[in-house]
């Protein structure tokens, strides 16, 4: 009922179906779009139907409107209904749907948006997945909050969540982390001749971190030792010292997982070579110089790939198809990457993949993650992660908190480009995205407190006089509260929590608007108590909306 425009739709194609039954049309039409007048005073809802339907229907567009508006003008939901324009199809609604959305999000508390379109089907989203070869950097910060809000709508939509963390522990960087980390270690004991830095080693001051605290754990022994002896260590050594705190950093983001998955597992459990006769027996791989090779032919490659090397070892793509078929083999309906950017030209490589496993490709989304540009007082911060110069997200987390990190990496498509303001992120002022929104949920809190303190209680929802709030602001307010339901079915629907730090925006500035404009303590008591219910309801979806993102709404600012 919430949903103004669900409402619409249902009244307005009952009205399509009986005008197409009076005129021998077919009443299979398209979903209807309904949306905002641009302007003032055109109504809560739009649509131009009549003009996407008057050649079905061999009408004019204002005549079609016309018998649609005969049929509904009646309508309790609805105050009236006018034709504008063309064809135009302007809805004002009535005082019984006010009074019963808020009813409805007062009755359903933190459950009011959630819905069962996800039909409790498995999803797996994997995220972030950086390789444990140094700290996670603002990029890895961005797909961290990305994949962590997916999964929380996901999950308030009706599906059944498994977040996961591929570890990329197999490999050459491995070798190159562990080479890189000894050599380090060798210049801390003056023996740097034993094992010079590799050329396309990592940088980072990071690494003399680390090979300080094996110096302090393990002395100077390994000076004693060839370097190839004591490689292994220090690549075990290193992979976990940078998996620890990859691991505290998310969690003081607020990101969990629910399964660590390790890409050695794949080896260990000798899951490579099966993958590729499933390959093999369905006909998409074959051997060729000694090398197995996918058919990427097959499908939109212009040239087939390799999948075992002629020297026996895997490619990085033969143990992503390993990987992805391990996925499925857990159940999962659908599953969920997020990587970065860079990674645009591997994705239907990797659709092939899935496909040629037998499932459908379309069970696979890859959602791609564009970079982030560090902005302070207006000048943005060089990075390069080559040279070992960038910026953690630990430094930002440390330096404008978790809300604003979480909320500021959302506020765009994942897929466009970002600019993240430090010095706005850190501001006190309705100028901060973030702050405008929280102090709205603050205002809200404060309003209620002092009721309490007066003696007033807040009202039970129950049966609520829609027709009390009359003014412009109140009317604007309760029907973007009605609007939760579409907009968390949009943002699960197409991956996007940049629709709910949208709507969540207008939302407090709604609100905000209502505020200045009317007092609600001190009011005669119908209009009182019907502002406070108000109140308490705004305050109830802007904390949904917060704890969707993974920010708090805090009840003091």
């Amino acid at each position: 009922m919430g949903n103004a425009a669900a409402t619409l739709r249902r009244i307005v194609e009952g009205a399509l179906r009986e005008v197409a039954a009076e005129k021998g049309v077919s009443s299979d039409l398209p979903e209807i779009a309904f949306e905002k007048p641009k302007r003032e005073g055109q109504g809560d809802l739009s649509t131009n139907c009549a003009m996407q339907l008057s050649r079905i229907f061999g009408e004019k567009p204002r005549d079609l409107a016309d018998a649609v508006v005969a049929k509904i003008s009646s309508d309790p939901y609805l105050e009236k209904v006018e034709i504008a324009g063309p064809g135009f199809i302007n809805f004002f609604l009535s005082a019984r749907w006010m009074g019963e959305v808020l009813a409805e999000i007062l009755e359903q508390g933190p459950r009011y948006g959630s819905s069962h379109i996800g039909g409790g089907k498995k999803v797996q989203v994997e995220f972030v997945s950086a390789n444990p070869t140094g700290p996670l950097h603002v990029g890895h910060g961005r797909g961290a909050a990305v994949g962590d809000i997916i999964a929380n709508i996901l999950g308030f939509t009706g599906w059944h969540v498994q977040r996961e963390y591929y570890i990329n522990d197999a490999g050459l960087q491995m070798d190159i982390l562990g080479r890189s980390t000894q050599a380090r270690y060798f210049e801390l004991t003056g023996t740097p001749e034993k094992a010079p830095f590799p050329e396309d080693g990592y940088k980072g001051t990071y690494i003399y971190d680390i090979a300080g605290a094996v110096r302090e754990q393990e002395g100077d022994r390994f000076t004693a030792l060839s370097p190839e002896e004591s490689l292994p260590f220090f690549k075990t050594f290193a992979a976990d010292s940078i998996l620890d705190t990859i691991r505290k950093d998310l969690a003081d983001f607020g990101v969990r997982f629910d399964v660590w998955f390790s890409e050695k597992s794949l080896y260990e459990r000798d899951l490579v070579p099966s993958a590729m006769e499933t390959l093999k027996d369905r006909g998409f791989a074959f051997e060729h110089e000694g090398a197995l090779w996918f058919k990427s032919t097959d499908f939109t490659d212009e040239k087939d790939r390799v999948l075992i090397r002629s020297n026996g070892v895997p490619t990085y793509f033969a143990s992503d198809i390993t990987y992805h078929k391990e996925k499925f083999d857990r159940g999962f309906d659908r599953v969920i990457d997020i990587w970065g950017a860079d990674h645009h030209g591997y994705v239907p490589r990797m659709k092939a993949g899935v496909e040629a496993l037998g499932r459908n490709p379309e069970d696979l989304d890859v959602l791609l993650i564009q970079f982030v540009n560090l902005l302070r007082n207006g000048q943005q911060i060089p990075m390069s992660t080559r040279s070992g110069q960038f910026v953690t997200l630990r430094d930002v987390l440390d330096e404008v908190g978790v809300d604003a990190t979480r909320f500021f990496f959302v506020m765009r498509r994942n897929d466009s480009h970002l600019d993240f303001d430090l010095e706005l992120a850190k501001q006190a002022s309705s100028d901060n995205p973030v702050y405008y929104v929280q102090y709205a949920h603050a205002r809200i809190c404060s309003v209620l407190r002092e009721a309490e303190s007066r003696g007033i209680s807040v009202p039970a929802s129950g049966n609520i006089d829609g027709g009390i709030f009359r003014s412009d602001e109140e009317k604007k307010l309760l029907s973007r509260l009605g609007d939760f339901p579409k907009e968390v079915e949009k943002a699960s629907g197409e991956l996007a929590p940049h629709v709910l730090v949208n709507y969540v925006s207008d939302l407090a500035g709604d609100f905000h608007s209502f505020y200045n404009a009317h007092r609600v303590l001190g009011e005669e008591e119908p209009v009182m108590k019907a502002r406070l219910l108000l109140v308490k309801a705004a305050g109830n979806v802007i904390a949904s909306v917060l704890g969707l993102l993974g920010v708090t709404a805090p009840e003091r600012m």
